[in-house]
């Protein structure tokens, strides 16, 4: 497969951006289908606080990387790679152009440059339930002076606060015998997975991403996402899980836990997310090539105008060659 037969389109961009929207209208136009790119997406029964899909928009266009497993259960960015690499080379050899949309930068990254971290997704968890039984017992100072012992250049980068970070680092190591910075210095010279133009929604108004940003919190909570929260611990959903640490969740888990009153979760759902929203932007700037739209200032067929012509030129442009 060429280049340009590997080439796919990504749109990216903070949470409560129109990416869905803008993603459906593209794949009717460059026959395209969706590949979310979303950390939270990929667990069953977790639909209104993930901004997930809906069933008409599933209509609409296929979406693959949904539903994939329980709450619960463990899902790693190298999985994530591996899977989504597999859905996009099956949608290019049918003629159809993946179109990758989410938010969550890493899985994006990860996809585009096929990264995986070799034998470390068929571990049984004893390992990880190990090193985090160190971390609770040691404390981070310690832990983070054991990373520093075998991979100082990522200990470095990292607080003893760094909880996860530090643990799977350590992980890497235990299972592969090898850092993971030696894996990340192989990944950054290993020729990427595919090439995309990857385009960018951002807000010149900042105020205006964070009103469109409650206006999603209190459609989710009008729509059901304490009720939500709700089944998936009656379910038994550990409250300490990765999928019940996501923004929402884990606030509603507090109200419903009489932690505090509910309309104190859902002012501190609406913070958190304006964070998040900051921190995946600052991401996204990392992608200098990276093809930025003012979605505050373009309605959803002004945007897809815009990528379109930009995605077709580049097509054109690689045939001339």
């Amino acid at each position: 497969m060429d280049a340009m037969k590997k080439k796919l389109l990504v749109i990216a961009g903070p949470t409560a951006s129109g990416k869905t929207a803008l993603g459906i209208a593209l794949a009717g136009r460059l026959n395209g289908e969706i590949v979310s790119a979303d950390s939270m997406q990929v667990y069953r029964g977790m639909d209104i606080g993930t901004a997930k899909a809906s069933p008409f928009e599933r209509q609409q266009v296929p979406h693959h990387m949904l539903d994939l497993v329980d709450p619960g259960d463990s899902y790693s960015v190298s999985r994530y790679a591996e899977e989504a690499g597999e859905v996009c080379t099956r949608l290019l050899e049918r003629g159809k152009l993946p179109i990758i949309v989410g938010g969550t930068g890493l899985y994006i990254d990860a996809l585009l440059a096929g990264r995986r971290f070799a034998g470390t997704d068929e571990q049984d968890g004893s390992c990880r339930e190990e090193l985090e039984r160190d971390y609770d017992r040691l404390g981070g100072e310690a832990m983070l002076a054991r990373l520093a012992a075998v991979d100082p250049d990522r200990a470095e980068k990292l607080a003893p606060t760094d909880r996860r970070r530090i643990i799977r680092a350590l992980e890497i190591y235990r299972l592969t015998g090898r850092t993971q910075t030696a894996h990340d210095d192989e990944s950054r010279t290993r020729p990427p997975a595919f090439q995309a133009l990857y385009a960018v929604l951002r807000f010149e108004d900042r105020g205006k991403l964070y009103e469109r940003i409650e206006q999603r919190v209190d459609r989710m909570c009008r729509e059901g996402l304490f009720e939500e929260t709700a089944r998936l611990l009656e379910s038994g959903v550990s409250p300490d899980s990765t999928c019940m640490q996501a923004i929402g969740y884990r606030q509603a888990a507090w109200a419903l836990r009489g932690e505090m009153p509910r309309d104190e979760a859902i002012a501190l759902i609406k913070q958190a997310t304006r964070r998040y929203a900051k921190r995946q932007l600052t991401w996204f700037r990392r992608h200098d090539e990276a093809f930025w739209l003012p979605a505050d200032r373009l309605a959803t067929e002004e945007q897809a105008d815009r990528i379109e012509k930009a995605f077709t030129e580049e097509r054109d442009a690689h045939d001339d060659g």
